[in-house]
């Protein structure tokens, strides 16, 4: 069974850094993609970065560009949201979440999801 588990949030001042991390079980497929969603309170989930191992990287929001990435670390089935710049309005719940195939800027096709992690940005 797919496994998705988020850390690394936390409370950070505007212009500060965060990585987080979600680590993957239970793949049995080698054409993936990992998506990461976010979830401000009173908002719907919006899709954020997402990595395709067929395709690569993909941004699912603008308003990340030049200041989140998305890295994985195989040997530990780790994918990693590096998250630097931030504002206040990326704070919210940070879920990453996985499907068959491409990536997908909807929350909809991804099939297993993590539990989530906050991320709050507040001087």
């Amino acid at each position: 069974q797919v496994r998705l588990v988020e850390s690394g949030g936390g409370l950070v001042q505007p212009g500060g850094s965060l990585r987080l991390s979600c680590a993957a079980s239970g793949f049995t497929s080698a054409n993936y993609a990992i998506g990461w969603f976010r979830q401000a309170p009173g908002k719907e989930r919006e899709g954020v970065l997402c990595f395709s191992s067929t395709l690569g990287t993909t941004y699912l929001a603008d308003s990340v560009k030049g200041r989140f990435t998305i890295s994985r670390d195989n040997a530990k089935n780790t994918v990693y949201l590096q998250m630097n710049s931030l504002k206040p309005e990326d704070t919210g719940v940070y879920y990453c979440a996985t499907t068959f195939g491409r990536c997908w800027a909807t929350p909809g096709p991804y099939a297993y999801w993590g539990q989530g992690t906050q991320v709050t940005v507040s001087s």
